[in-house]
């Protein structure tokens, strides 16, 4: 599993593009503040790095969709460890450029520039991998945000308000006729596409976060 794995992070480059997740400085990651006065609380600071991949992917998706060519199924991206050897999957994830509505662009992926509420999956509002990962991380919560999902990315990834080591984000906008994990498969749509990396990854990486696709314990 871990030549499999290791291929096709080597043939999308996935350690060398890789970014850091967090704004961190002196290992502490840093916050923000948003909501209205009467509501302010503080969520984690994605760096500028990991933002601007995000916005550069997604924007491929938004003209993709605008032009009405839809080479593109959405994006698939991945949180995790830089080994010396390999890129160690913590997370993976997807958000596809149609929303619910017929042929509707996303929410997860509109107006990303001045809202960051959603950011692609990665967005600041609860219910969104940031907003309720602070909510598990930081005071300022109630805890009906607190949820054992995301309490689970907490422990794995921190000791207070410090990192126990460096978290790295990738992604990339995929294209449904590009071949996926599993060579023998072909052509692999986004959906298929992340059900096989999780299945993968749950066999090379034993702190993977993720729940569904994940062959469960013993």
């Amino acid at each position: 599993m871990n030549a499999l794995w290791n291929r096709f992070c080597d043939r999308f480059n996935i350690q060398d593009n890789a970014v850091p997740l967090f704004d961190v400085v002196k290992g502490e990651v840093q916050t923000t503040q948003i909501g209205k006065r009467s509501s302010l609380r503080p969520v984690l600071k994605r760096s500028s790095q990991m933002e601007s991949l995000i916005l550069a992917e997604t924007g491929k998706l938004i003209l993709d969709w605008q032009s009405g060519t839809h080479q593109y199924d959405g994006l698939i991206y991945m949180m995790g460890f830089k080994e010396t050897d390999q890129f160690l999957p913590l997370y993976i994830g997807k958000t596809e450029t149609f929303g619910k509505g017929k042929s509707n662009l996303s929410v997860n992926i509109k107006n990303l520039h001045t809202d960051k509420s959603k950011f692609a999956r990665w967005g600041d509002g609860y219910a969104y991998h940031v907003g309720d990962l602070s909510a598990c991380v930081l005071n300022g919560h109630s805890d009906a945000a607190k949820t054992l999902k995301y309490q689970a990315w907490a422990d794995c990834l921190f000791d207070g308000r410090s990192l126990k080591k460096p978290v790295y984000f990738w992604a990339m906008s995929w294209d449904g006729k590009q071949t996926g994990i599993w060579e023998d498969f072909g052509e692999t749509n986004l959906s298929f596409l992340e059900y096989l990396l999780i299945g993968v990854a749950s066999k090379i990486s034993p702190e993977l976060l993720n729940k569904e696709g994940n062959a469960r314990q013993k």
